[in-house]
């Protein structure tokens, strides 16, 4: 019998082409598709299913709030972040949140494939850079002192992401379906736990640690 895949993403280019590559499998099939994080929930609240593939840029609700709702409603339910952005910027949080996986949209298709089937059948997926970054976190003393970006929340986090990658913040606001006032106060936070004084500061910050 098949594996059941819910596929969260709102690229119908991605969908698509995570549909094909396991059309020629025998064991994984695309049961389902969501394109936001309230759709999300709904799909996997009709049905059990083997696992959702998740994206970490849908609109509305960031996906690391979304892994804990759903872990919470379905704790055995396997999630694989599938993921434009670098492993650095949201790979350590996902797997915090929940998540069994994270994989990078540039991944080929055998990779893909594999990191799929090892995460449907209980099992965890984890790059070489993650695992190091994790091992580093268990270490004594927590490899040090963290980076500024790390004790930032998962939504000022999100949101730091974002200004670095040049987004105004009326855009971000739209984007995650809040108001701007709550944006700039997270700006105002994320400015004052990482010590700076501007965007401008931020954006270094992000371009010299590879969060954009």
């Amino acid at each position: 019998m098949k594996k059941r895949i819910l596929v969260a993403d709102d690229h119908a280019i991605i969908r698509d082409g995570l549909r094909q590559i396991l059309a020629d499998t025998d064991d994984l099939e695309i049961a389902g598709e969501a394109v936001n994080g309230n759709e999300t929930v709904a799909r996997v609240r009709e049905r059990d299913w083997d696992l959702l593939i998740l994206d970490v840029s849908m609109p509305g609700r960031g996906a690391l709030e979304l892994i804990k709702q759903i872990k919470s409603e379905k704790p055995r339910l396997p999630i694989l972040v599938f993921s434009m952005h670098p492993e650095e910027q949201y790979a350590v949080r996902a797997l915090r949140a929940g998540a069994s996986g994270y994989l990078n949209k540039e991944a080929d298709g055998t990779l893909l494939v594999a990191a799929i089937r090892k995460v449907a059948n209980g099992g965890i997926y984890l790059s070489p850079f993650v695992s190091e970054q994790m091992a580093r976190e268990l270490m004594p003393g927590g490899g040090g002192e963290p980076l500024p970006h790390k004790r930032l929340s998962d939504r000022e986090f999100q949101i730091l992401c974002m200004l670095a990658a040049g987004k105004a913040i009326g855009e971000i606001a739209d984007e995650l379906c809040v108001s701007v006032k709550t944006v700039s106060t997270h700006k105002t936070r994320i400015l004052h736990k990482m010590g700076m004084h501007n965007a401008a500061e931020l954006i270094r910050y992000a371009i010299e640690h590879e969060l954009v």
